[in-house]
């Protein structure tokens, strides 16, 4: 077994001196404390992974302290141990955040199994905030991946523009990282300690959208109980994300025009200016100077944003780029699942290369994440395909057949039920589909959930 080190906290000296006698021979470190006070001062000092703790202690309850381990140390499970089980307090462990809540005696065979599998889930979320941070490291125009022309061109020009203050418009189809451009762009930029706000402007409907990008006053309307900063405001001093530029409402583009301008605006239900320093950098899959000309977006507001344009190509007309893409994302999910997957077979390559990829690299990430949940190999394969990517190459080699597509459906079903050990409603979900079309596709083919 793996070394880690646990903390029992416990208030009885002979029962602690007999587990960490236990718990020492399966190869863990242990430390021991008599009370919460002494236990938190470990917790402090010490990198612990798990907590083994009573119930009922001297200066306090062990329910409780769960959720005080949970809220400053979120890394860490605990376990907890009682002379009385009863429902209620359990209940309450759980939701505290306990990993599990066992009974002294009648469980003490559980005990080692429990660290075990406890100590499992901590190294993995160790190994996922690891990678997390190595994605945060993404937002540098190093970590932006592809090596062909257009992906290069792109990347020269917004190293260019990302020192100076000009406001930034990025074209390009949806999926292709307009996001991660901007995130790029702001942190090679003076203001890359300053924050990085994001917004999706087709996400909200005209008034939400008003109050979440400009803010509000208490009492400006029903339901406004406070002041609320908006999304610029937030942003002083740093940049401002806003996606999908081509779905703001005309009027709120004569507000945004004005921060452009002038530097200030109003909040909802004031009647005086708020002055900010915010660089927009604004991104838009539509065609804004054909929607300027027919009235549809203000010509003036285009414009002030179109100070320097940067075209973000679409996967397919960089495919050579795919298989770095590919790599990274099954590396990423591998990590995330725990899972040990050494690459891709090279007809799997070959399915991804031939798609068109409408969804561009958020398609190729969706569906890198479905393969490796598939997966039952080294190797990710054409079957951890979704149907429609598996049926490409039949397209290529010759008319499909009606056998054909019913074979990649079924096959992909049964995988997916696999996967879900069974639990249809989950195989629905990840499957995209009705849960009443699930139950009519496994009669249909005489599907089980048996591997």
């Amino acid at each position: 077994m793996s070394t880690g080190i646990v903390l029992i906290i416990d208030d009885e000296e002979k029962l602690r001196t007999l587990l960490v006698r236990i718990i020492r021979l399966e190869g863990f470190a242990v430390l021991e404390a008599e009370n919460l006070k002494a236990a938190g001062r470990l917790l402090e000092k010490e990198d612990i992974d798990v907590v083994l703790c009573d119930v009922k202690l001297p200066d306090g309850n062990g329910v409780d302290f769960v959720r005080d381990i949970k809220t400053r140390y979120p890394s860490i499970e605990s376990i907890l141990l009682t002379a009385y089980g009863n429902i209620a307090d359990g209940v309450r462990a759980m939701k505290n955040g306990a990993f599990d809540y066992i009974t002294k005696g009648d469980d003490n065979d559980k005990i080692i199994p429990l660290l075990a599998r406890a100590f499992e889930k901590v190294q993995l979320q160790k190994r996922v905030e690891q990678l997390e941070r190595q994605v945060g490291q993404r937002y540098t125009f190093e970590g932006i991946l592809g090596d062909s022309p257009l992906i290069k061109e792109s990347i020269a020009l917004a190293r260019k523009v990302a020192p100076t203050e000009a406001t930034v418009l990025l074209l390009g189809e949806t999926g292709t990282g307009k996001e991660v451009f901007a995130q790029a762009i702001h942190h090679a930029s003076k203001r890359t300690s300053k924050p990085f706000m994001a917004l999706n402007c087709s996400a909200f409907g005209r008034e939400l959208l008003e109050s979440e990008l400009f803010g509000h006053k208490a009492g400006s309307f029903t339901g406004a109980t406070k002041d609320k900063k908006g999304l610029i405001e937030e942003a002083n001093l740093g940049t401002l994300f806003l996606d999908e530029i081509g779905e703001m409402h005309i009027d709120l583009q004569a507000k945004l025009l004005r921060v452009l301008e002038t530097g200030e605006f109003i909040k909802i239900g004031d009647t005086k200016p708020t002055r900010v320093n915010v660089r927009i950098i604004a991104a838009t899959n539509r065609d804004l100077q054909a929607e300027a000309n027919e009235g549809k977006f203000r010509e003036d507001l285009y414009y002030r944003l179109n100070v320097f344009m940067i075209s973000l190509p679409p996967l397919r007309n960089r495919k050579k780029d795919i298989p770095a893409i590919a790599e990274y994302y099954l590396r990423f999910f591998a990590l995330k699942s725990d899972q040990h997957i050494d690459g891709m077979s090279d007809e799997f390559l070959e399915h991804l290369q031939q798609h068109e990829w409408k969804g561009n690299i958020r398609e190729l990430k969706n569906i890198i994440e479905r393969a490796v949940i598939l997966a039952d190999g080294p190797l990710l394969t054409v079957e951890n395909l979704p149907s429609e990517l598996q049926v490409a190459s039949f397209r290529t080699n010759g008319p499909l057949s009606a056998f054909d597509m019913a074979s990649v459906e079924k096959l992909h079903i049964q995988r997916v039920l696999n996967h879900t050990k069974g639990n249809k409603t989950e195989a629905a979900r990840l499957l995209n589909i009705g849960l009443t079309t699930l139950y009519r596709k496994i009669d249909e083919y005489h599907l089980s959930h048996e591997v």
